[in-house]
């Protein structure tokens, strides 16, 4: 745990994409790995985008990314999409629309599937 902590706090987006997974899927050993990263994360903002399909909400986001970038910052975009009923997977492609910035270094982008969950915890 600890080396997959510091992995996370370098930067190393395989690590990043795991420690995800880990938190997606409720391993337990995801809750100390998050209380190891808290003290590192500085002064990150979260901002949450929402609205109906076809509402702009990647388009939006790719400009907020791109005005970050501007500000030398790090970006992290995780896209929650509506899971299929068939395959279990995310409908929507938000890399596609966000083509200005997921291919920059300083852009990690994770699309995650909804898995049913309409949130509201």
């Amino acid at each position: 745990m600890k080396r997959q902590a510091e992995q996370v706090i370098a930067g190393d987006r395989i690590a990043v994409a795991r420690v995800i997974t880990m938190i997606e899927n409720g391993e337990p050993s995801s809750h100390d790995l998050l209380r190891a990263i808290h003290p590192y994360i500085g002064k990150a903002y979260r901002v949450g985008i929402t609205g109906p399909a076809g509402s702009g909400k990647s388009t939006l986001v790719n400009q907020l990314a791109l005005l970050a970038l501007k500000e030398r910052m790090k970006v992290g975009i995780l896209a929650v999409d509506p899971t299929s009923p068939f395959s279990g997977g995310a409908l929507l492609g938000d890399r596609i629309r966000m083509v200005d910035v997921a291919g920059d270094p300083a852009v990690f982008i994770r699309s995650m599937a909804s898995r049913g969950s309409t949130g509201g915890r």
